[in-house]
């Protein structure tokens, strides 16, 4: 199988990620924010695996102040953390909190 060829009988057994890109705009709640969020990775076998300020921008523009990435075991679960009643109900915090990107990828077998 080539590098970037996709079996969807697979799909579960390939890791899944996703990065975050965040402006903060009230540190408080965000703070609150990102507790909640990393308490709820766990039970979707979720582990964060950066979570890191901006520092500089090599090439391009970035205009987030931060990045935070979280690895799951497979985007049928990494999509059902993030439609999980746990998280749904703290998007009114994150969305007070701070403009957020959030992206996915999967990684081929």
């Amino acid at each position: 199988m080539g590098l970037f060829k996709k079996s969807h009988k697979n799909q579960d057994k390939q890791a899944a990620f996703f990065t975050a890109l965040v402006k903060i705009r009230n540190s408080e709640k965000f703070s609150e924010y990102a507790t909640k969020a990393g308490a709820s990775f766990a039970a979707f076998d979720g582990k964060p695996v950066l979570r890191g300020k901006k520092t500089g921008v090599l090439n391009g523009v970035a205009d987030h102040d931060m990045t935070g990435i979280v690895q799951f075991p497979s985007m049928t679960a990494l999509n059902a953390w993030y439609n999980s009643p746990d998280y749904q109900a703290i998007i009114p915090l994150r969305d007070a909190a701070c403009d957020m990107t959030i992206i996915t990828y999967e990684i081929p077998e």
